[in-house]
């Protein structure tokens, strides 16, 4: 049970929802890395989160400069390779986020369980495509 927060300490400033993470291709990034500790190549990383190269590249540099993920250069038959793996930083970090993300659900469920739909709301039907 999450102890009762005076609404005058911001209950609902959500202070544990990390910028670096909580951008959309960051977060993907991290998913996917957390997903696979071993670390996956960087096209493989590419093709899960739907990115281009210099996407890719530009976000993976925010979170090395945070240490929250580590790039490993390699050669693969003289072909040079990047592995990307998430820190135990990053880990920590990731966690801690879906913690506070946990609880923005809960808190939403709870109002829109106690909350009666918009009255403009009430009467509408579902349409058929």
């Amino acid at each position: 049970m999450t102890p009762e927060i005076p609404a005058s300490k911001g209950r609902f400033a959500y202070e544990g929802l990390d910028r670096v993470i909580h951008e959309r291709a960051r977060l993907s990034v991290l998913t996917s890395l957390i997903t696979n500790p071993k670390g996956l190549l960087f096209n493989e990383l590419k093709q899960l989160c739907s990115l281009t190269d210099g996407n890719l590249s530009r976000h993976l540099s925010v979170l090395e400069a945070e240490k929250m993920v580590e790039l490993l250069k390699e050669d693969d038959r003289s072909r040079p390779q990047t592995i990307c793996r998430i820190t135990s930083t990053g880990r920590k970090r990731y966690l801690e986020y879906l913690t506070t993300l946990e609880q923005v659900v809960k808190d939403a469920a709870k109002i829109a369980s106690e909350s009666p739909a918009p009255k403009s709301l009430r009467n509408l039907k579902p349409t058929r495509a």
